[in-house]
């Protein structure tokens, strides 16, 4: 019995209906978002390149100003100590560990070792090591400090400990010539072995490799001196043990002082020298091309803050495609930015007309396309309103009802500016030529007097009279049936005044079948444009989507 029985299908079943509208899927992901970045990046071009060639061009003469750094690397092995014992040469070997790698390590950076190979080399007057110059922020970030410095330590003229420690090591030369010499030597352990390397950065590419050997021969110096110390200590020592260490100790001493190796083997050092700093060839640092590599890395990513900055803040419309992701609502078209061009011509003789007519042309195609469910064989309004002035809403709305006049029906075209009225008499405008004043007076539309503009049917909605333009109710059933007679004619195009400053746009809307947003490309926000949508809506208005007027190819 089911069978001889067909019914419709059940809306759950597993079948594709293809009768059924798909909803739009949205870009999302990975690739969308590279896609919108390529887009930014086509369209603020200028700016990124600018802001590249800035980062290029501060890199490049920051690295000019530097001056040339040159670095010298000593080497040094760690050995086993040999110690001597009564009556024989050698005695047993210490073991070497990596806690005594350490502590060699901590013992050449220390201050009693630096210090000596310091005042060796004579260091003191070297220019570079002097006192740094003030730079250009200091005295900025010095009184900042001083701002933000407690008031209680600095009454009665007292001054904290610390403030005077730091004032008299700026003071004291020599202690400043130390601290950058401490701080331009680096010693370091390579890997987990027992190779030390020992790294010194000059200007003069004399002096790196000076201060290299210094360093290790004040090492070796240090060593073999408390060795031979610990020696002479011994009841045991013999004299052939103690020359030898004395000549090692001279020559260490020697070869600290002038800045170069010892001139004979040292191996009660326990250490062996396996690779002598160099003078170097070429400068070391710094490095030009990488610093201006950084540079217009830096200046890149600054543009892009620059563009999400002004993105977040700058929240104009700029084309048809933003305007519509960021309204929620389709976007019928775009009229670029011609000018001159404020109605159709007869005869299309130029590029700009040629231009502005299509784009016109397709706004019609759009609008008939949101209003197919509306015509059938009768005429439908069409409202086109913004949220601001100055927008050209009256340009657009009589380019559009010259267009739909082409096609050969008649359209009539209310529009918000007012024109020049002869007055009567007595000084008063007839009711007749403006739909504020046929409203006013209660007049019919058959008592009005309509301006006729290139096949267009024209008649103001404000009056030049104040009294009517502000006891007229837009929202009255003879605006109805005004708007219903003229459609007994062909098409209606409303060219409404802004929602921003009246009303009335909100309750002439009501009566369109179809109602349009203009926004003006780099002046109308996207929150106008949002809060224009809605205030259309809530007013019963039939909101079918946007358009961008004055848009930049």
């Amino acid at each position: 019995m089911m069978f001889n029985n067909p019914r419709p299908l059940d809306p759950a079943a597993r079948l594709w209906r293809l009768n059924e509208v798909q909803p739009e899927r949205t870009e999302d992901g990975p690739i969308a978002l590279l896609r919108y970045l390529i887009v930014l990046g086509y369209r603020y071009k200028i700016a990124l390149l600018a802001c590249t060639l800035a980062g290029l061009l501060l890199a490049g003469l920051y690295a000019r100003s530097l001056p040339p750094t040159y670095n010298a690397v000593a080497t040094l092995l760690l050995e086993p100590r040999q110690s001597a014992a009564s009556g024989q040469e050698w005695g047993p070997q210490q073991s070497l560990d990596t806690s005594r790698a350490d502590s060699e390590l901590q013992t050449i950076k220390s201050e009693r070792l630096l210090s000596a190979v310091f005042e060796s080399l004579n260091l003191r007057d070297t220019p570079e090591l002097g006192p740094r110059q003030p730079g250009l922020f200091d005295p900025i970030l010095s009184f900042v400090r001083t701002l933000f410095r407690p008031t209680d330590r600095l009454e009665n003229g007292k001054v904290p400990r610390a403030s005077a420690a730091v004032t008299d090591l700026a003071n004291d030369a020599e202690r400043a010539a130390f601290s950058n010499f401490a701080q331009r030597l680096d010693v370091r352990r390579v890997g987990q072995s027992f190779v030390i390397e020992i790294e010194y950065s000059a200007s003069d590419p004399a002096l790196p490799a000076r201060v290299a050997n210094g360093v290790v021969s004040g090492y070796l110096f240090q060593a073999v001196s408390f060795k031979e110390q610990t020696e002479r200590a011994g009841t045991d020592a013999l004299q052939g043990r103690l020359d030898a260490l004395a000549l090692q100790v001279d020559a260490a001493r020697e070869g600290m002082q002038a800045g170069a190796l010892p001139a004979i083997p040292t191996p009660d050092a326990g250490a062996r020298v396996i690779g002598a700093a160099l003078p170097p060839l070429s400068p070391s640092g710094p490095r030009r091309s990488l610093i201006v590599a950084l540079g217009g890395v830096l200046g890149l990513l600054g543009g892009l803050g620059l563009i999400a900055v002004n993105l977040a803040l700058d929240r104009k419309v700029r084309n048809a495609n933003d305007l519509s992701r960021d309204a929620g609502i389709p976007c019928l078209g775009s009229v670029p930015d011609v000018p001159g061009a404020n109605a159709i011509p007869w005869r299309i003789d130029t590029p700009r007309q040629q231009r502005f007519v299509a784009a016109i042309h397709d706004l019609r195609t759009s609008i008939e396309i949101a209003c197919t469910s509306l015509r059938n064989d009768r005429s439908i309004a069409v409202a086109v309103v913004s949220w601001s002035p100055g927008t050209g809403v009256t340009t657009l709305s009589s380019a559009l009802a010259q267009l739909m006049s082409r096609s050969g029906r008649g359209v009539t075209l209310f529009q918000a500016a007012t024109r020049d009225v002869p007055a009567a008499l007595d000084g008063s405008v007839p009711p007749t030529t403006s739909l504020a004043g046929a409203v006013f007076a209660n007049l019919l539309f058959s008592q009005l007097s309509f301006d006729h503009v290139g096949g267009v049917s024209v008649l103001p909605i404000h009056s030049k009279d104040t009294n009517a333009n502000l006891f007229a109710d837009f929202r009255d059933a003879r605006v109805q049936q005004i708007i219903d007679a003229a459609r007994q004619k062909g098409d209606v195009v409303l060219d409404l005044p802004p929602i921003e400053g009246s009303m009335d746009a909100l309750a002439l809307a009501s009566f369109a079948d179809a109602v349009i947003v203009l926004a003006l490309a780099g002046e109308t926000t996207i929150e106008e444009v949002g809060d224009c949508i809605r205030q259309l809506r809530r007013a019963g208005a039939n909101v079918v989507g946007t358009v961008v007027n004055k848009a930049h190819s």
